[in-house]
């Protein structure tokens, strides 16, 4: 039985796939290294996708009963914005990626919540650019590569990827490939370690003011974008400032944005009014909020689902419509200030300034 060709349609008449929540089918599954995946979706409907290089989704991925949420960047380009994709790491520990890992098929489909996230070019514009990323971190790097390479590819950028071997390199090939293309597009990779079946001519080790240096010698004359684990951007930012670099041009993703101090965390709840009581119209239950508590905990300890992911609001994952009664809500970009007029909240960072109701 032959299947009927979809219907072509210009780009302009198609309309932008900007919702908050998106129904995503997976069209490809792509090995990149060891324990490192791309997942490429398309959208349910004829639409095109919007959405800034560097930006994240957070996906809802039903490992169980009760799916659990997972934050991604999008390593693909808003420039090819008919398809985008996430290249993950799946680590021993890991619960949603490895769940993709191994049931994830082209065909299946998945919830989406965003894009969100102020880590791009188009946010931060410099004149040229150091991104400077270690291990899954690159993927932002490369979604804003590739978004450069399309709309302009005289870009000057020096693209540093650290990894533990050369096979643990994502986007290896494609970078050298795009380096050919982009005449001021200078990579640099360094390397933990390089085992004999490894030939390796470049640098080892760990990143540091020296290799800095090396691989861009004007490095203070560039806006720096960094990713990666915590121990890794701390080193880059101790090099960077015992350099003298304008710190208000380094820019870096985490989804784990330090805690607030705990005498400010004290003063809250010394300044918070008695526990205030909590309404979800949709399920219909109450819960008794304490001082300083969040609505997202309040739910939890009152039999409410709400999902969440990073839970420092930045995904935008447990936003709600708040029906009644005053928060304060103390976010770190998850929620457009368009959506704060609408009523909406984040679970995770609100806390009730008396008795309100929630649509949850």
């Amino acid at each position: 039985m032959s299947m009927a060709a979809p219907s072509y349609q210009h780009f302009d008449q198609m309309q932008s796939f900007s919702d908050r929540l998106h129904l995503l089918e997976c069209t490809s599954v792509t090995e990149e290294a060891p324990d490192v995946m791309t997942f490429t979706f398309k959208a349910n409907k004829p639409v095109w996708f919007r959405y800034l290089p560097g930006q994240f989704v957070t996906l809802e991925i039903p490992v169980g009963p009760e799916p659990v949420m997972r934050t991604y960047t999008l390593s693909s380009s808003p420039s090819r914005p008919y398809a985008v994709a996430v290249t993950v790491k799946a680590q021993k520990d890991s619960i949603g990626t490895r769940w993709m890992f191994e049931n994830l098929k082209p065909g299946m489909t998945i919830r989406a919540f965003g894009p969100l996230g102020d880590f791009s070019y188009v946010k931060h514009p410099g004149e040229k650019y150091l991104f400077i990323s270690a291990g899954s971190g690159i993927t932002p790097m490369m979604s804003m590569t590739r978004d450069m390479a399309d709309r302009a590819p005289l870009s000057d950028i020096v693209f540093v990827n650290c990894a533990r071997t050369p096979a643990d390199i994502i986007f290896r090939h494609e970078l050298e490939g795009l380096a050919q293309v982009m005449p001021h597009l200078n990579l640099g990779f360094v390397v933990e370690r390089a085992g004999q079946s490894h030939a390796w001519s470049g640098l080892r080790g760990f990143i540091d003011r020296a290799k800095i240096s090396l691989l861009a010698p004007d490095f203070l004359e560039r806006t720096v974008f960094c990713c990666g684990p915590e121990p890794f951007m701390a080193a880059v930012r101790s090099a960077l400032e015992s350099a003298g670099f304008d710190m208000s041009r380094y820019h870096q993703e985490s989804f784990q944005p330090a805690l607030p101090l705990v005498e400010d965390v004290l003063c809250e709840v010394a300044e918070a009014d008695a526990a205030a009581t909590v309404s979800f119209s949709m399920s219909g239950k109450k819960g008794q909020c304490k001082p300083g508590d969040t609505v997202l905990k309040t739910a939890r300890t009152s039999g409410v689902r709400i999902g969440a992911a990073c839970e420092s609001g930045l995904c935008g994952t447990c936003k709600v419509l708040l029906l009644s009664g005053q928060v304060d809500m103390n976010h770190n970009g998850g929620i457009l200030d368009d959506e704060i007029e609408e009523g909406y909240i984040l679970a995770c960072c609100s806390r009730p300034k008396g008795d309100i109701e929630v649509e949850a």
